[in-house]
């Protein structure tokens, strides 16, 4: 029997999205658990996969954007007729667009790019770069990541026209951050009018982060600043590296950062919360969440239980939602339900700054960069490498006091981390 493919509901709060391309098309074959289609969320692009298995007999909605439950498609057995659920379907669907659906791309996957906002650069071994292969000619087999057809739309490039550096030749997001730099090949590009500017249109990630941002500075804040000795953390974390086993993630010193503040937001519950409605939920696990500046803009996936993890689980956690993040594969359960968010700055030479508000936490940590500072010690002046942190508190929430004792003790972590376990 025939069911309808309906648009799911991703994420608490998400009432619509945008179906960005079919991986199917009709008359296809499909099973439980495949790819169908490529949503597009104010959040993340992310993969919808089919509940039953059978044929793809119709796709209701080609693309465009649509309400949570509006059915997109129909699957059901060879030549079996959907007539009356169809006419169902696109009578509940209102004026939902029926265009041809789009080939779906062989292969499709996405190439690895690392890198998390804040992390301290660390040397890292060479490695193998593909060389970029020739642009395609138009007509041919574009092999691309879905975060790369998605910046090309957004920018009007062609991804034909792009020489991919990704495995096989994929185009990257990269390949074309740095296409959309490039001047036309047909000539000089054409200078503006003097006084007129360049207008862009805010994608879906970076709408989501306006109107976030503009919540958080409704809130009633203050800050608090200290800056602690980090001889004992960088130890640590080079101590770790050189324990490292064949296969596991070279921690950061972010990492060792997020396992040290996890076990102080367990001590200090008025810090790891939320405000909603009003009212304040505390919570008991901390949920750290880590700002990543990603091609479509910043994103906060979250490392979950991070109290009750070591330093090499919370890297291993890391490396895979950063990884996704910068691939556009992130998942929405990976952003959400945080209870706390790290801001790093350091690996920009930023020594120190003030976060906004991730709403509806209750508190943010910016970090600056560890700098070799003059310091007074028994009397004498002294070089030692330092870290400036600032953290921003929602006063609804948090008074001042709670506050400084959760930051006094995260420098107390910092300056020796023994004390956290």
């Amino acid at each position: 029997m025939a069911t309808e493919v309906k648009l799911p509901r991703l994420g608490q709060g998400m009432e619509s999205g945008t179906i960005v391309r079919w991986l199917k098309t009709e008359g296809d074959a499909v099973s439980k658990g495949e790819p169908l289609f490529e949503l597009d969320t104010d959040k993340v692009t992310q993969e919808v996969e089919a509940e039953s298995d059978g044929v793809l007999l119709k796709i209701v909605v080609a693309c465009g954007e649509v309400d949570v439950g509006t059915t997109v498609g129909i699957i059901g057995t060879q030549d079996e007729d959907v007539t009356a659920l169809l006419a169902g379907a696109q009578g509940g669907n209102g004026d939902a667009p029926d265009a041809p659906a789009p080939v779906a791309e062989e292969g499709e996957e996405a190439a690895d790019e690392d890198g998390t906002e804040g992390e301290q650069p660390q040397p890292q071994a060479a490695e193998a770069v593909a060389e970029p292969t020739a642009p395609r000619a138009e007509g041919d087999h574009v092999k691309a990541s879905p975060l790369a057809r998605r910046i090309a739309r957004e920018r009007g490039v062609e991804l034909a026209q792009i020489a991919g550096t990704g495995p096989e030749g994929r185009v990257i997001a990269e390949d074309v951050e740095k296409a959309a730099l490039r001047p036309a090949a047909t000539g000089p590009p054409a200078l503006a009018p003097s006084g007129e500017a360049e207008v862009v249109e805010l994608t879906s990630t970076r709408k989501t982060i306006a109107r976030r941002l503009t919540e958080a500075w409704q809130a009633p804040v203050f800050q608090l600043t200290v800056t602690a000795d980090a001889t004992e953390l960088v130890a640590v974390r080079e101590r770790m590296v050189e324990l490292l086993r064949e296969g596991e993630t070279k921690p950061t010193v972010s990492d060792v950062l997020a396992r040290l503040v996890a076990s102080a937001l367990v001590r200090h519950r008025p810090v790891n919360a939320h405000f909603v409605d009003g009212k304040i939920h505390r919570f008991s696990a901390a949920n750290v969440g880590i700002a990543v500046a990603a091609p479509s803009g910043l994103v906060v996936p979250v490392i979950r239980d991070a109290d009750r993890k070591s330093v090499l689980e919370i890297a291993a956690d890391r490396a895979d939602v950063v990884t996704r993040a910068r691939d556009g594969k992130l998942q929405l359960a990976d952003l959400e339900d945080g209870t706390f968010t790290i801001s790093n700055l350091g690996m920009y030479g930023i020594e120190q700054f003030v976060a906004v508000l991730n709403p509806p936490q209750v508190a943010i940590l910016a970090v600056g960069s560890i700098e070799d500072r003059p310091a007074a010690f028994d009397g004498e002046l002294v070089v030692e490498p330092t870290m400036t942190m600032t953290l921003t508190c929602d006063h609804r929430a948090i008074d001042g006091s709670e506050g400084a004792e959760f930051l006094r003790d995260v420098k107390a972590y910092v300056e020796a981390p023994g004390l956290a376990l």
